[in-house]
């Protein structure tokens, strides 16, 4: 299974609906939601007003990822508001495995993101609870960075120890996919690729969208 999931951070923000349908159409996978606080990160996006509201709007997985402070004390509102995967940073639950319980208690899938910073040695213990795990390619906060190559060593270390645990976690990677870069992120182990400039920055999301497929599948 490899997907592509566009980030609705580089999507024209006044026609977010009209924006989700055109990816949906164009061959879109899932629907990336970066959720920020301005305290975690330098930027602050949507809440789950806002996701409840384009929920209607397709019936496409909605893959929300918490880039926020305190995420336990807001989960609840991000699985009624129609998030499908709820992914929360491991920098910022201090109390891992009850956060991740929490989520799927609500019958929705759990993923853990790591800052490129950050050791994978920090999700070793939880891998096994996990339905996805988020490498991010860029510092989180902004859209349309460029992808930081010593991070691609990174997703294959991931792939290694999700494979030698005989774990069913899915491995996920944001930040800065493009054209010229999915093929090594693929080859490296990724599953699911956020891309938000990439596609919402191209002419034709279609053609982007599927040049990226076939990339990936080779």
């Amino acid at each position: 299974m490899k997907l592509i999931a566009p980030s609705i951070l580089s999507a024209d923000g006044g026609r977010l609906g009209e924006e989700i349908a055109a990816v949906e159409k164009a061959g879109a996978d899932w629907i990336h939601i970066d959720v920020m606080d301005g305290h975690f990160v330098p930027n602050i996006t949507i809440g789950p007003a806002i996701i409840t509201s384009l929920r209607k709007t397709t019936a496409l997985p909605f893959d929300v990822h918490l880039m926020i402070d305190q995420p336990e004390n807001h989960i609840e509102s991000f699985a009624r508001a129609g998030a499908d995967i709820i992914t929360v940073h491991v920098e910022t639950a201090n109390h891992l495995h009850r956060t991740i319980d929490s989520i799927k208690k609500l019958g929705k899938k759990a993923g853990c993101s790591l800052n490129p910073s950050t050791s994978l040695t920090q999700v070793e213990e939880i891998l096994p609870d996990l339905d996805l795990l988020l490498i991010m390619t860029v510092n989180p906060g902004f859209g349309g960075q460029q992808f930081i190559k010593n991070t691609l060593a990174k997703v294959a270390n991931a792939r290694k120890m999700i494979d030698t645990r005989s774990c069913r976690t899915i491995l996920e990677v944001d930040g800065g996919v493009n054209l010229k870069n999915i093929a090594d992120i693929s080859l490296a182990g990724a599953e699911i690729f956020v891309a938000g400039a990439s596609v919402f920055g191209s002419s034709d999301y279609a053609a982007t969208i599927k040049t990226m497929k076939d990339i990936i599948k080779c």
